[in-house]
């Protein structure tokens, strides 16, 4: 006779319904990716222009007048005047946690991104700076800043505007009777080489170094000099594009199946792929806008992901969730102390990163290009 009576049986179904999918492989690259986030955290408030040691920076992370303190966070996450704080407090969570904090978001957006870019195309090489899209949402924020500066503070939504019009325009360029792989991503290259000629164009018609110099480091990724008010221009749009694409991993793992696969399942393949793109594209939009253009973020972090947990949606958006932070805040540690006291683009060291990564994946898989 069975030890479980029918209430508990039906509560343990429920559980696994909603946690079953949750297996050691993800558990162990979450605990994994929070390590790294963790150790990358401790250097980064440790080390700067104000010298304390690694006690005195960890008392500041956890100091009471912070942590239990409504008012400071309200400052922190809506702006305002902050109250008294000590030095080091202050020093660590104004100016270096911030750093952190927009490395975070910044990395979950890129891998978030590139995720379902490579399950709308059904192409492991997709990403938002393969496809152009971060040639486009760059674009349209540099011809903010050099010559529209009183719209700055829209930056995440012209981001967004610039991104998906320059994915529109490489899937136009990629149609005919259809898509491939390799079409979309010889249109990604297409646009992407145009929108950089034309950011590069922007130059010429700037007056103040200051300004060229500024908008240069943008163009190459950096989160040198972010603050709260990076954090609160990405935060809302970051928590939007989460969410959605939590909320669509059963859509994205039927994308996988093939159109047919889908068709028959009931499923508008256009429209799906297109919603799920501008989601794509607002999540890669979010981060541009607060740490200009990273590359090989979106395309390496989905795949080592992969590799993991699986291709299951639900898994791998998670995973994705905490391996990106983990790549964009141990990436951002290295361009800061590699030639201290000189900072490199955090975009510099990914791309050192990625590019040797993006020839491992061509010459291991022959299938190259198709999840």
């Amino acid at each position: 006779m069975s030890g479980t009576t029918p209430t508990e049986q039906s509560s343990g179904s429920a559980l696994t319904r909603l946690f079953g999918w949750i297996d050691g492989s993800l558990l162990s690259l979450c605990l994994a990716s929070l390590v790294v986030v963790v150790a990358g955290g401790l250097v980064q408030v440790s080390f700067g222009a104000f010298s304390m040691t690694i006690g005195e920076a960890w008392r500041a992370v956890f100091d009471p007048a912070v942590i239990f303190d409504p008012h400071v966070w309200q400052v922190f996450l809506l702006g305002g005047e902050l109250p008294e704080l000590g030095r080091q407090t202050l020093i660590v969570w104004n100016i270096r946690l911030p750093r952190v904090f927009v490395a975070i978001l910044v990395g979950a957006n890129l891998a978030i991104s590139g995720a379902i870019f490579q399950a709308v195309t059904r192409n492991e090489l997709a990403s938002p700076f393969i496809l152009g899209v971060s040639s486009g949402a760059g674009l349209l924020i540099l011809l903010t800043l050099v010559v529209f500066s009183g719209l700055a503070a829209y930056l995440p939504l012209l981001a967004a505007l610039g991104g998906m019009f320059a994915f529109v325009l490489v899937y136009l360029i990629a149609w005919k009777n259809g898509t491939s792989p390799v079409r979309l991503v010889l249109a990604g290259v297409i646009v992407g080489t145009v929108f950089q000629s034309l950011q590069t164009g922007l130059f010429f018609f700037v007056d103040d170094i200051g300004v060229v110099q500024s908008a240069i480091a943008w163009t190459t990724g950096s989160l040198t000099g972010t603050d709260w008010e990076q954090v609160r221009m990405a935060l809302p749009w970051s928590i939007i594009a989460v969410a959605l694409a939590l909320g669509s991993s059963r859509q994205l793992n039927v994308l996988l199946l093939g159109e047919q696969t889908a068709r028959s399942l009931g499923m508008s393949i256009e429209k799906v792929r297109f919603a799920l793109s501008g989601v794509a594209v607002l999540a890669a939009a979010a981060s541009i806008a607060v740490a200009g253009i990273v590359g090989f973020v979106g395309l390496v972090v989905p795949h080592l992901v992969r590799n993991v947990v699986g291709s299951d949606y639900k898994r791998l958006v998670v995973g994705c969730l905490f391996a990106g932070p983990a790549l964009m805040v141990a990436a951002d540690v290295g361009a800061r102390l590699a030639l201290n006291p000189i900072q490199l683009p955090v975009g510099v060291v990914t791309g050192l990163v990625g590019g040797p990564y993006f020839l491992y994946l061509m010459r291991k898989q022959q299938n190259i290009g198709e999840v």
